[in-house]
């Protein structure tokens, strides 16, 4: 079973996969010579990885895939997104070697930067602008629960990570510059100095090359992390002088904490200091990603593999800000969907420019649901193709919810229901045996649908009046359905009615028919599968709900 695994790992088409075997194969080139990376990759491909682990000992150290953090604001959907389509990578890796390969994944918290600018809608800002330019780590906590503002954004990152049950290292960039982690290789890009310099400045503009350095000292006086320049440095001493505007000419090592490299050496140093194999970035950062390829290669290290993803749009189509508030938030997102939705939206086409809005939602709920479906009859090469595959590690769920989300806001709006009892309610004859229990997502989704509804569905309802044709089949539609049992809960049968009155009345498309149930009775231009929602919401109550549309009392309401 698990030799299948890799075999069909080795064939699948979707990006994780791919982004996997990419993976595989920097790792092999850059561990070890040719004529043993061609042995290893036929043990691999043969699925004995375990093998090939036990054979070369330069393939036993950890495959590194690292994420990074800027703790200067609290987790954001672009955090969940690189750490949710950076796990589908190492799952996919996993099963394309057999899972033999010991894999890490750290989130890496940028905590040791200076604080630059107050953010927006944090409390005590006064505080913060008083505390401009230390070490996050140094400034003090504005919310009043930890020891500092990178401390307490640190926390709700690990909350946040964890919440959604992801399995990784946290790292802080304070804490490894300061236990050494990063000494040798600060010494190394110290010794190699010039030809860091001579990589950075060409990027840069005039008046930022005349004080460019890498590093960034940290002033003994004032705690400013210092954007000087360097003045002398002595590499057998390990040490470099700036002039400290707190204290004049001053001499540190840049090993133990004492400076901080600016982000692009910074990235490269981490590169090569934690063996980082894998690491994806915005299509933004595509330079940067350039830049700090080759201080690693400077440096003596290898970059990392990785690709860069499309970054989201709002609904208008432009780029989506933090500062313009434009976009979506994670709490946003879960108020409306489900951590599942909001993985399978990030699963989907990361290459290409999405967006990300309130009306995405709903879709990518029942899209999700439908996916999870169409797994259960899967031949195994398409289903480890399928996204639910990645999002849950090849173990999706067997059950989900019996019924869509577009489904259950249709019954809120019809219902005019604002608790979930009185949708359970419903629940009660169509599924006499579920209860919030037995059928989880089905109470969150209905949370979901609640507050969806209300605050975006309900602004925006608009019913219309039927036309004479429309009339005459919603009414045909009234008596047919009357002469069903009142308590059926058959969704079939009354979908075969459903479809038999637009065939007799001649609707060409039938869709046009489809359209004219959702526009005249639910208000909106499309809707569930009409007989499983009559069913769920009742005959006798779609019946009046037919004859009130057909007499345009809906329209007039």
């Amino acid at each position: 079973m698990l030799q299948n695994l890799e075999i069909l790992a080795r064939e699948a088409k979707s990006w994780p996969f791919e982004q996997a075997r990419n993976l595989l194969a920097h790792v092999l080139k850059k561990r070890l010579g040719e004529s043993e990376r061609a042995e290893a990759r036929a043990l691999i491909d043969a699925g004995k990885a375990d093998e090939a682990l036990a054979k070369f000992e330069a393939l036993r150290r950890p495959v590194v895939l690292e994420t990074g953090y800027g703790p200067s604001g609290l987790p954001h959907m672009g955090t969940f997104g690189e750490v949710a389509r950076t796990t589908m990578v190492r799952n996919a890796f996993r099963a394309l070697t057999g899972d033999h390969w010991r894999t890490r994944l750290i989130a890496f918290s940028d905590d040791m930067d200076g604080l630059r600018k107050v953010p927006e809608g944090v409390p005590n800002p006064e505080m913060l602008r008083e505390d401009l330019h230390l070490s996050l780590t140094r400034v003090r906590d504005p919310f009043g629960t930890h020891d500092s503002f990178g401390a307490h954004n640190n926390a709700r990152l690990r909350a946040f990570l964890d919440g959604f049950g992801f399995d990784y290292e946290f790292m802080s960039s304070t804490e490894t510059y300061k236990s050494g982690v990063f000494d040798a290789t600060l010494l190394t890009l110290l010794e190699r100095f010039d030809a860091v310099m001579a990589i950075m400045l060409p990027t840069l503009g005039e008046e930022r090359r005349a004080t460019y350095s890498p590093f960034l000292p940290v002033s003994p006086i004032t705690g400013h992390v210092l954007q000087v320049p360097t003045l002398e440095r002595n590499v057998e001493k390990g040490t470099i002088v700036f002039d400290d505007p707190a204290g004049g000419r001053t001499e540190l090592p840049v090993t133990g904490g004492h400076v901080k490299l600016q982000w692009k050496p910074d990235w490269a140093m981490r590169w090569v200091a934690l063996d980082v194999d894998y690491e994806m970035s915005g299509k933004d950062l595509i330079e940067s990603v350039r830049e700090s390829g080759k201080i690693c290669r400077a440096l003596g290290g290898t970059p990392p593999e990785g690709f860069n993803y499309e970054l989201f749009l709002d609904i208008e189509g432009k780029k989506i800000s933090k500062s313009k508030g434009n976009g979506l938030t994670m709490d946003e997102w879960l108020r409306y969907g489900t951590p599942e939705s909001l993985s399978w939206y990030m699963f989907q086409s990361p290459k290409s420019a999405k967006s990300l809005h309130f009306n995405v939602i709903p879709r990518a709920i029942d899209d999700y649901l439908a996916f999870i479906e169409s797994y259960k009859t899967q031949e195994p090469a398409k289903r480890i193709d399928n996204a639910v595959w990645s999002i849950h590690a090849g173990e999706p769920p067997t059950h989900t919810s019996p019924v869509s989300f577009a489904l259950l806001l249709n019954l809120v709006g019809v219902a005019n229901a604002s608790t979930k009892d009185q949708l359970w309610a419903y629940f009660a004859k169509y599924l006499p045996e579920a209860t919030p229990e037995n059928e989880p997502l089905l109470d969150q989704l209905m949370d979901r649908a609640l507050n969806y509804y209300e605050d975006f569905v309900k602004p925006s309802k608009s019913y219309r009046l039927p036309d004479d044709k429309e009339k005459a089949a919603l009414l045909d539609l009234a008596e047919r359905l009357k002469a069903l049992p009142a308590d059926t809960t058959d969704g079939e049968l009354i979908q075969n009615e459903v479809y038999a009155v637009g065939k007799a009345h001649e609707f060409e498309p039938l869709r046009a028919w489809f359209g004219a149930l959702y526009e005249v009775l639910l208000g909106a231009s499309q809707g569930p599968r009409f007989g499983s929602f009559a069913a769920i919401y009742g005959l006798p109550q779609t019946i009046a709900l037919i004859e009130a549309g057909a007499r345009g009392e809906l329209a007039q309401a």
